[in-house]
Formats: structure tokens, sequence, C-alpha cells
């Protein structure tokens, strides 16, 4: 693997370009230049530059997005070691699908720059594979990504001939999950995030032998727990700092861990400490609609849980399946509310943020009759 930035370049479409070249593309964009492949340049030509740093921006799925420094060196031992977990080498060809805005877009970039990939570019959508004919070793997506692709035959098809995929960005969905355990390549849910540099951990999710639920550290990774189960991470190879995070886990004596939910996203309902993702599991192959569980604020209970769900519903059928699977110490009560539309980040996870404030304002206008 090339660790020297001076010397490397990136292969595009099966052409190799150089440092030199990438700076003459960044520098003769114009409007005619498609905006995936102008943001590419503007990365790689910052990638080439003196700095031994750049800015990264979290995505705001949990909280205010911000602004982070992070250095290249990290950016590409991170690269090297997802490369080396799944055996990519020189000349594999990976799939670069996802928006450069955020950590998981660059560093596609970089593992192609280290490990000599071969970039397959297609601008973010919701069917990555809808006018690829090549025959793709590596590709990363988002769930939403991942669930349009096996609902579409064509590209089905082609998701068949991935060797490779790994997914982040949220929670897959059970329903899905069986669809992927019989894919015939490597399927992984990936943990990670942008203090990270992208994933520190992986959970296989195809193949028979795989519960779909336990995330495996990658080397150099150690995961541990404060007393109230949330998951520390000490990976000084991408993180000069012992990263203390707000995901509830269970750690296995194996060192593998599994995801409860995140700390503050708990609600707590007249003393009852509620773990939305934990509900939202339990709920993923009963509801047929996109859904999550949020929270208001509530005069006896402190807080009150909300069943969000898109679309035109039937509010009665909907609490009636619900009553199936989730226990009456976890009931909605009358706290179901239609949206037009889930809110999600620019990543296209779920906004949970947006998602509190959209609860609280349509209960309000319900309370009012606005």
């Amino acid at each position: 693997m090339n660790f020297n930035r001076k010397e490397q370049h990136i292969t595009l479409e099966g052409k190799q370009y150089s440092r030199e070249a990438i700076q003459q593309l960044s520098a003769s964009v114009t409007a005619e230049t498609p905006p995936m492949m102008a943001q590419l340049y503007a990365f790689l030509n910052e990638w080439f530059d003196d700095s031994p740093t750049m800015v990264v921006h979290t995505s705001g799925s949990t909280g205010t997005p911000k602004e982070l420094t992070v250095r290249k060196e990290q950016m590409m031992q991170s690269a090297r070691m997802t490369c080396e977990a799944l055996q990519l080498a020189e000349g594999d060809t990976a799939l670069l699908c996802m928006s450069l805005q955020y950590i998981a877009g660059k560093m596609m970039v970089v593992r192609a720059l280290v490990a000599g990939l071969n970039l397959i570019v297609r601008a973010p959508s919701g069917h990555p594979l809808a006018d690829v004919k090549e025959k793709i070793r590596f590709a990363a997506m988002v769930p939403l990504q991942v669930y349009n692709t096996l609902d579409t035959p064509e590209e089905l098809k082609r998701l068949r001939r991935i060797d490779t995929l790994i997914i982040g960005g949220g929670m897959i969905n059970p329903h899905y999950w069986v669809k992927l355990r019989s894919l015939p390549g490597k399927v992984y849910a990936t943990y990670g995030m942008t203090e990270t540099l992208s994933h520190i951990a992986l959970c296989r999710l195809s193949g028979p032998a795989t519960d779909g639920l336990t995330y495996y550290p990658l080397p150099g990774v150690t995961p541990s727990t404060l007393p109230d189960k949330s998951l520390v991470i000490e990976a000084p190879l991408v993180c000069d700092e012992i990263l203390y995070t707000n995901d509830i886990v269970s750690i296995d004596e194996d060192g593998g861990f599994l995801i409860l939910g995140r700390r503050d996203n708990i609600i707590n309902s007249g003393g009852i400490k509620i773990q939305p993702e934990m509900l939202e599991g339990w709920l993923q192959s009963t509801l047929p609609m996109p859904f999550v569980i949020t929270s208001v604020p509530h005069e006896r209970l402190g807080e009150a849980a909300v069943l969000l769900v898109e679309g035109v519903v039937d509010i009665a059928s909907i609490r009636k399946l619900v009553n199936t699977c989730i226990s009456k110490r976890h009931k909605f009560g009358n706290l179901i509310v239609p949206v037009k539309k889930i809110p999600l980040t620019g990543n296209g996870k779920i906004d949970r943020v947006a998602c509190r404030e959209l609860a609280c304002s349509l209960l309000v206008e319900e309370a009012t009759g606005n």
C-alpha cells in the first residue's frame, strides 16, 4: 500500500491520474462539469496539497453538525485497516456512490489512493447500480440505496455480482436482512463515526452463520464500556484520544459488541427508561412503512414516547400491530402520529433532533386545532 501522498495516483474508470493531472482537472472545472466529478477533483486537490490535515464534517444525525480537523495520515491508516480486513488489492474495482460531503464518501477515495483501487464514480442517488455495467469488487452504500437495489430486479442482479459490500449510516431493516443473507458476496454493516474516520467495526450480514447483530472491531481497535454500558473506543491509529460514545452496548467475551441504542436518545417516561432503537428493532418486521420513535414533553410523565409513521395510515390498525410486539410498559397510548416524511440528514440517517421537533409541532397543532 502507498502511504506517500506525493507518489500516490488515482485510477478513475480504468484511467490513472497523477497529482499534477488532478490539479489541472480541478483548475479546469466549469459549469458543465458534473457536480460529483467537480467535488471529487476538489477533494483530491486538497488531499494532494502540502497540508497534513483536512477539515471534515459530522452528519448532525444526533445533534448539531460540527467541523473536525483530522490528519491525512490517520485517514490512510483507516483505509489500510479496511482494505486489509476486506482483503482488497491493487486493481480491484470499487464503487463510489456516496456524497463527498461526509467521511464515508471521502474514505472510499482514500482507500483507492492507498490500495490502488480502480474507482467507478456515480452521483449519489437512491439507485446507485442503475447504470453500472462493470463487475464491482467493493462497494459502500447507505441502507436506503441497498433497499432500493434489492427491490429493483435488474439492479439486484448487479448487486449479486458485487464481491464485498459495506453498509453504513443506520440500522438494517430485518425484512431486508433476510434478503441480504442470501447474497453470494460478503455483506457487512459498519460501526463508526466521523471521529473514527469511517468504521472501526464490522457486522457480517450475509451467509447462514451470522446473527446480523454483533459487530467485531478491526485489528488495533479495543472496545470497552463505562458503568452505564456506554461504549468506549481505543483506536490509536485513527483517533488520538480515547473516544467516549453515547452508544449503549453489550460486549461479548470474544470482543464482539451488540448495539442497544444511544444514551442521548433514551426517553424517560414516568420513570421508565425507553431505548427507542430497541423498540424500533422490535417493530421493524411488523410495520410496513418507514417510522421512528421519538418523544415530546409531557406534564405528568416528563416525556412521552411518540411513534411517527410515514404516509397516510390507519392509526387504529397501526396501534393494533404495535400492541402485538410491544410490552404494556412501552405502550404509546394515543401518540401515534402520521407524517409526510420521516426527517433524514443529508447522508440518509434519521435526524433524531428534527423528528422530535416535528412531533412537538404536530401535537401542538392537534391540541390547538390549527
